[in-house]
C-alpha cells in the first residue's frame, strides 16, 4: 500500500509505542500522509493503531529499505536504533531521519527548556515545572517523563514548555533552539546501544544544539560542552558557588543554597531528602533563572516539592527503620547517587539490586558500596555478574524475588537503619517496568507485619 503513495507526500513512521502514536496523531492533524513501520511482528499497541488509524498502510517485522527510500521523511522512535541497516541505508541515500522533538520545535510557540542527564532529570524536570507555574505561568511539561513532547502542542496559552529528554531522543535532534538547556550529569549507561562512552556523551550534548543558554554541572566535566560564542552559560555544584553559579554557602553554622556569593535560603529547609536533591534543587534554580523565574517563587518551591514516586521514595518506617523506593535507580550513577544520598552512618544502609545490567560495569560501584552499604542483596538475571563485580566490598545475599529480598532486609535491618531498594539496572527481567518494580516493592514494603 506505501507504494501508493507519491515520494513527495509520504512520510515514514517508524515504531507504534507511545512516541508513534503521539506522531501519528499529529500528522493526521496536519494531512499529512504516512505509513507505520514497526520492528516487531505483533507490537502491544497494533490493535489500537488500527482502530485509530484504519487507512493508513502497516508494515511489520524488519525494516523494509525500499518503502523507507520512498519517504521524503523518516520520524523515528527513540526504542528505534539509528544503526538499523534499512535507516543507515537511508541516511546514506541523503534522506531526512528526525524525531518526535524535532517535529515538536517545528510549532512550538513558547520558550522551551531541555533537561537531561543520566540520573536526575525526571525530578528536575518535574521541579522547575512546578516552580514555573509556582510563578504564575502556564507552564506544560513532557518528553520522556509524562506526556509525549507532540501531545503538548494541544495545550492552550503554553509560556513555557519544560522538557525532560533521554539520550535516544536527542540522537536525531539537529536544532533544539532551547531557551535554556542542561545536561546534568553523564555516567555509564545504555552501554548496550552505544558503542562507547563518548558517543553516548555526543547524544546528550546534542540538548545544546541552538541553545540560548546553557547550564552545567561544574563537578562533572562531561555535562560541559565546547562553547561558541554569544552563549550564556550558568553552572551548579556541591560546592562553592563562582560568578553566575549556583552552590553551597556556610553562614552562621548552616549550609546554604546560594548564588555566587549570597546565601538563599538554608540546605535543611529543602522538603526532599538527600545530598543529590541538593543538587537537583540547585540545578532547578539555574534553569529557572535563566528563563527569569522569580527566585521567591523557586525557593518555596523547595519547601513543599515531595518529589516522584520511585526516586528516593519514602515508603515506611517500620521498628525503626526507613524504606526507600528509588526503582527509577536504572544505571550505576543513579544508585551511586542513591546511596550516597540516604548514607547514614553508624547506622547501616541495606541495599536491594539487580535486575538487567545493560553491559554495565558494575566495578564502578565498588567504591560506593564498600564505603556507605552495610548489606546487598541481589535479584535478578544479572546478580551473579554483580556479585562478581562487587566482591569484598561488603555482605552479599541473593533473594529469589523481591518480596524474599523485602523479607530478607526486614530480618537484617536494625532500628536506626535505612533498606534502599536502587537496582542499578533496568527491571524487564521480572517486571513490566520501573514502575512495577518500585510499586511491587512498596506493595512488599507495606504488608510487614508490625
Amino acid at each position: 500500500m506505501s507504494t501508493l503513495i507519491a515520494k513527495s507526500s509520504m512520510k515514514a513512521v517508524i515504531g507504534m509505542g507511545v512516541t508513534g502514536l503521539s506522531v501519528a496523531r499529529y500528522l493526521v492533524k496536519k494531512s499529512d500522509p504516512f505509513v507505520l513501520l514497526d520492528t516487531r511482528e505483533a507490537p502491544d499497541n497494533l490493535d489500537q493503531f488500527k482502530r485509530e488509524f484504519p487507512q493508513v498502510a502497516i508494515e511489520l517485522g524488519p525494516l523494509n529499505t525500499e518503502t523507507l527510500l520512498l519517504a521524503e521523511e523518516i520520524i523515528v522512535s527513540p526504542g528505534v536504533a539509528l544503526a538499523e541497516p534499512a535507516l543507515k541505508e537511508a541516511v546514506a541515500r541523503g534522506l531526512s531521519v528526525i524525531g518526535d522533538v524535532d517535529l515538536f520545535t517545528r510549532d512550538a510557540s513558547a520558550p522551551i527548556v531541555a533537561i537531561t542527564g543520566s540520573n536526575a532529570k525526571s525530578t528536575v524536570t518535574a521541579l522547575l515545572g512546578e516552580m514555573a507555574s509556582k510563578a504564575g505561568l502556564v507552564v506544560s511539561v513532557g518528553g520522556n517523563i509524562g506526556r509525549p513532547v507532540l501531545d503538548l502542542l494541544d495545550d492552550e496559552g503554553v509560556q513555557l514548555y519544560v522538557l525532560e529528554l533521554s539520550s535516544f531522543q536527542l540522537e536525531t535532534v539537529q536544532q533544539l533552539n532551547a531557551a535554556a538547556a542542561t545536561v546534568l550529569n553523564i555516567s555509564a549507561d545504555h552501554m548496550d546501544r552505544y558503542p562507547a562512552l563518548p558517543a553516548y556523551v555526543m547524544a546528550k550534548q546534542r540538548i545544546y544544539f541552538g541553545a540560548k543558554s546553557i547550564v552545567v554541572n561544574r563537578e562533572d566535566v562531561l555535562t560541559q560542552p565546547p562553547l561558541g560564542a554569544g552563549i550564556e552559560m550558568s553552572s551548579f555544584g556541591l560546592d562553592k558557588p563562582d560568578r553566575k553559579g549556583f552552590g553551597l554557602l556556610e553562614c552562621d553554622g548552616q549550609e546554604y543554597l546560594a548564588y555566587e556569593f549570597e546565601p538563599l535560603m538554608p540546605v535543611a529547609d529543602i522538603k526532599v531528602p538527600g545530598r543529590h536533591n541538593v543538587a537537583n534543587a540547585l540545578a532547578a534554580m539555574a534553569l529557572g533563572q535563566a528563563v527569569d523565574l522569580p527566585v521567591d517563587s523557586m525557593l518555596e518551591t523547595l519547601k513543599t516539592f515531595a518529589g516522584l514516586p520511585h526516586r528516593c521514595q519514602w515508603v515506611r518506617k517500620l521498628d525503626g527503620v526507613d524504606y526507600y523506593n528509588d526503582s527509577k535507580g536504572t544505571n550505576i550513577g543513579a544508585t551511586q547517587a542513591a546511596i550516597s544520598g540516604l548514607a547514614r552512618k553508624p547506622a547501616a544502609l541495606i541495599l536491594i539490586a539487580g535486575g538487567v545490567g545493560k553491559g554495565a560495569d558494575f566495578t564502578a560501584l565498588k567504591g560506593e558500596v564498600e564505603k556507605n552499604v552495610e548489606t546487598l542483596i541481589l535479584i535478578g538475571r544479572d546478580a551473579p555478574l554483580i556479585e562478581t563485580a562487587l566482591s569484598g566490598s561488603t555482605n552479599i545475599y541473593h533473594a529469589a524475588s523481591l518480596n524474599a529480598a523485602v523479607e530478607q532486609a526486614r530480618g537484617l535491618a536494625r532500628a536506626g537503619d535505612a533498606v534502599l531498594l536502587s537496582p542499578a539496572c533496568a527491571s524487564f527481567d521480572m517486571f513490566a517496568g520501573f514502575e512495577s518494580r518500585g510499586d511491587a516493592f512498596v506493595e512488599a514494603v507495606e504488608a510487614l507485619s508490625c
